[in-house]
């Protein structure tokens, strides 16, 4: 087989060339006894066909494939497998293209020398700060099996959660948007064929039909334009949202819907709770974790409530103390658990009790918002059908009485 190679000779020179070889392992041993540092070592003709080149751009890395590898990555580890070979091995076998190409990087980049947290960390897309920086600490700990398993735990429980809150929106999501779409057909394919012949009848219109008729009249005459102002619309929103200010004011915002905003709480506190625990349980200090948690929790309020309780830790408060300013975001309850587990030296375990209370409330929280949703859907969907219904079929009725 014919290999490819990068190298860095001992004068501090870049060579590359290429070498033939039963296998990869033979090649680096032939080009380390010629005292070549490498950096990079592939199989010539393995930069792959056009297609596959197209599956790997459209093909993503989600969480469910990260909660696999973790626990194949902790399973494998236990077995005292060496990193080298555990990351070719997934690598070959992991079905997802765009994840078995990123740790066959993984894998030469722990062949050149790198550790496995630098060799992860140079795929933020596919690994987070939080992720590699758990890895970290396991190395230095040398529990790497036990931090995979508390990664896999950890991203099995946010992937569940949030599986959980979306679902829960999408059945009326769907139910709203087809109604809005029967809606519109109704005024610009309906209503139209009717209003002639009401308004040839000279029998007396209902206001609410009027305002019917009127509705019909602007789609059927502005529809596409008003269609094109709401993508117009809704595009600058989308970039409003994506700026710094866009996002805090919309983060702000959701945190003041009714209702929906102790979702959102509960689902923020459950995600700092399980971070926390998960990071302080793996050796990772406080300020460090807090830090890390700050970038994840997907939030700019939450975030800068954890940075200014980063710099008040850093200058000797507690944590309890370092978030008591901010009750609003914070309950009473969950500062004062916070302060007993300082007392008693067990934050990670008071923080992992908080984040299970934190996870049912939010499950709790989803199937009350979807109890209330369902009513309120049927009512306004029956209200909308029925005033429809009577701004048609009123002046009908009264027009077939008139003559007969």
């Amino acid at each position: 087989m014919l290999f490819n190679y990068e190298a860095v000779d001992t004068t501090g020179a870049k060579k590359t060339g290429s070498i033939d070889a039963v296998n990869v392992d033979i090649a680096i041993s032939s080009l380390q006894r010629r005292g070549l540092a490498l950096t990079s070592v592939k199989e010539a003709g393995k930069s792959g066909s056009f297609l596959s080149m197209n599956i790997s751009f459209f093909e993503r890395v989600s969480t469910k494939d990260i909660v696999i590898l973790s626990r194949q990555l902790s399973t494998l580890f236990e077995a005292q497998i060496s990193a080298l070979r555990v990351f070719r091995l997934l690598g070959a076998e992991t079905e997802n293209h765009a994840l078995s190409s990123k740790l066959a990087v993984v894998a030469d980049d722990l062949q050149a020398g790198s550790s496995i947290s630098q060799a992860l960390s140079k795929h933020p897309k596919v690994f987070s700060d939080f992720y590699v920086n758990m890895v970290k600490a396991g190395e230095e700990s040398g529990k790497l099996n036990d931090t995979f398993l508390y990664l896999a735990d950890y991203l099995d429980r946010a992937y569940e959660l949030t599986s959980k809150v979306r679902g829960a929106l999408i059945y009326p999501a769907f139910v709203i948007a087809t109604f809005v779409v029967v809606m519109i057909l109704m005024f610009t394919m309906v209503i139209p064929k009717i209003t002639p012949i009401l308004l040839e009848s000279g029998a007396t219109i209902p206001v609410y039909t009027k305002v019917i008729i009127g509705i019909s009249n602007f789609l059927v005459s502005y529809g596409f334009i008003l269609f094109a102002a709401l993508i117009v619309a809704g595009f600058f929103l989308v970039r409003f949202i994506r700026t710094p200010r866009g996002k805090i004011a919309f983060d702000s915002f959701k945190l003041e819907i009714p209702y929906v905003n102790t979702l959102f709480k509960k689902l923020y506190l459950s995600r700092f709770a399980d971070n926390m625990n998960t990071m302080l349980s793996s050796g990772i200090p406080m300020v460090q974790a807090l830090q890390l948690t700050s970038a994840v929790i997907d939030n700019k309020v939450y975030q800068q409530i954890l940075n200014d309780a980063t710099e008040s830790v850093k200058g000797g408060k507690t944590l309890s103390e370092s978030l008591d300013g901010n009750r609003r975001e914070v309950p009473g309850i969950m500062i004062q658990m916070m302060k007993v587990g300082e007392e008693a030296g067990e934050v990670g375990e008071i923080l992992k009790t908080m984040s299970n209370f934190y996870n049912r409330e939010v499950s709790v929280a989803v199937d009350s918002l979807v109890s209330l949703i369902e009513p309120a859907m049927i009512v306004g969907l029956g209200a909308g059908v029925a005033v429809l219904l009577a701004a048609v079929l009123v002046p009908i009725y009264s027009i077939a009485s008139s003559t007969s």
